[in-house]
């Protein structure tokens, strides 16, 4: 059965980070610029979202023990706030920690991120972007959170932090930092949340694929399905062979991040953009959900985020 793609929700600006909540069969996403949260409940088709001040909200995830409570981003913050995931407005925020608050980096800002399996936080930064196009490269940085108000760092002059995958067999972590056009891969280990041995295991100059890789997600074979912004399609790909096995084609070219959900998590919910490049404006359906069925694959849930 060939893949269906279904738009199931309406245009944001930049949509980015899904996260599957398996116990309460939601997806949560982001507009980065819109500054908000999104909450979707595929068994009822509702929708809500609450705008967040301060600057650009890049990651939301389901605090573990809780059920109001997410840690997102906001510029260069990670901050925990409480949202009843129905009000237009949040009710409280805790900020956890602010990092490169240094000259020349006040700028940057958070990207993607992630919960590890064991619901360690891994996110990076970005450098100043005036502009699709015109980044200052290798300005940001990859991060854990190791303590309530404290990071640590485990990879410097990152031009824009972005995909994150584990594969606990192979004891594997995947990382993208999307100028390079790569995929890469690191030892991993997760008890002690470091890594090492930087490896590529994925290039698009190699297979001559337009755009950069954005987001990604990990099925339960162990491959990746790879976003690739300014690129129009998701990419899987065996990072055991650097193999790519399929190419999903989408009617809109800024894809951003992807993750399965459903109660199967055979369902692959991607996200996309629908930014300005060169003074050109990305039609409809540009910037919507999306869901893909039929893909003959399933793939894990979301990971509640711990606060040490």
């Amino acid at each position: 059965m060939a893949p269906v793609i279904e738009i199931i929700s309406g245009r944001v600006t930049l949509g980015e980070g899904p996260h599957w909540d398996a116990p309460t069969q939601t997806l949560y996403y982001v507009d980065i610029f819109g500054q908000a949260i999104h909450k979707y409940v595929p068994s009822t088709n509702t929708h809500a979202k609450v705008v967040i001040e301060g600057g650009p909200v890049t990651m939301v995830i389901p605090v573990e023990g809780t059920t109001d409570k997410f840690l997102v981003s906001i510029g260069r913050k990670l901050v925990i706030v409480t949202w009843d995931g129905t009000s237009d407005k949040i009710s409280n925020s805790e900020l956890l920690v602010e990092v490169e608050n240094k000259s020349g980096y006040f700028n940057n800002r958070f990207n993607d991120g992630k919960a590890d399996p064991t619901g360690r936080l891994w996110a990076g930064t970005m450098g100043p972007e005036p502009e699709i196009g015109k980044l200052e490269k290798e300005k940001g940085a990859l991060y854990t959170l190791v303590g309530k108000h404290q990071v640590k760092t485990h990879l410097t002059k990152v031009s824009i932090a972005n995909g994150l995958a584990w594969d606990l067999e192979l004891k594997k972590m995947y990382y993208i930092d999307s100028p390079r056009r790569t995929v890469d891969e690191y030892d991993n280990n997760l008890e002690k949340g470091e890594i090492c041995n930087r490896k590529v295991v994925f290039n698009l100059d190699v297979h001559d694929i337009p755009g950069v890789p954005d987001g990604m997600t990990m099925d339960t074979d162990g491959n990746l399905w790879v976003a690739v912004f300014d690129g129009g399609c998701l990419l899987h790909v065996n990072p055991r062979t650097s193999e790519l096995l399929n190419t999903i084609n989408f009617p809109a070219r800024q894809i951003t991040s992807a993750a399965f959900g459903g109660p199967n998590l055979d369902e692959l919910y991607v996200t996309s953009a629908q930014l300005v490049v060169k003074g050109a404006t990305q039609p409809h359906p540009a910037g919507a959900l999306f869901k893909v069925t039929g893909l003959g694959v399933k793939g894990y849930p979301g990971v509640k985020v711990k606060i040490p």
